[in-house]
C-alpha cells in the first residue's frame, strides 16, 4: 500500500480550544491549497507533520533557538510563565514584558539584549536563568 502525501506551506492564524481539544486554524494561499484537500469532506481525519520555517525558509530548529542568547532572551522577556517564576521569587513586582527586560538587563548588566552574541559571561549567566526557570516549572 503506497500513500500519497499533501504538501503545503501554511501560516497559523489562529489557535482555540474547547472542551474536545485544539483548533488550528492555517491561511493557505489559494496557488498553494492541494486539490485532494479541497475535496475531502469536512471532518476527514489526517496525519500531520509539519516544520516550521525560518527567514531563510530552511527548517527551524527549536533546540538550536534556545542555544541563541539573543533569541532566548527574547523568548523569555515576552513569556508569562517566565514573569511569574520572576514575580514570584521577588525579582520584579509588576508581571509584564517591560519589567522582565528591565529585570534582565540589570541582572546580567548588559544595555541590549545584543549584547548576548559577544557578551560569554552574560550568556552563560541567562542560561543559568533559564535553567532555574525550568526547574521551577516542574
Amino acid at each position: 500500500m503506497t500513500m500519497q502525501t499533501i504538501q503545503y506551506e501554511a501560516i497559523k492564524v489562529a489557535l482555540k480550544q474547547d472542551k474536545t481539544g485544539f483548533m488550528l486554524t492555517l491561511n493557505i494561499h489559494p496557488d498553494d491549497i492541494p486539490d485532494d484537500l479541497v475535496r475531502d469532506f469536512v471532518g476527514a481525519r489526517y496525519q500531520v507533520v509539519m516544520v516550521r520555517l525560518d527567514a531563510e525558509d530552511k527548517p527551524m530548529d527549536r533546540k538550536e533557538n534556545m542555544r541563541d542568547p539573543v533569541r532566548l532572551a527574547g523568548i523569555l522577556c515576552k513569556d508569562p510563565l517566565f514573569h511569574e517564576f520572576l514575580h514570584e521569587s521577588g525579582n520584579i513586582f509588576v508581571k509584564d514584558e517591560d519589567s522582565v527586560v528591565k529585570w534582565l538587563r540589570e541582572e546580567l548588566k548588559i544595555l541590549s539584549r545584543t549584547e548576548l552574541k559577544h557578551n560569554i559571561e552574560a550568556a552563560k549567566q541567562l542560561f543559568t536563568i533559564n535553567e532555574e526557570f525550568k526547574a521551577w516549572k516542574n
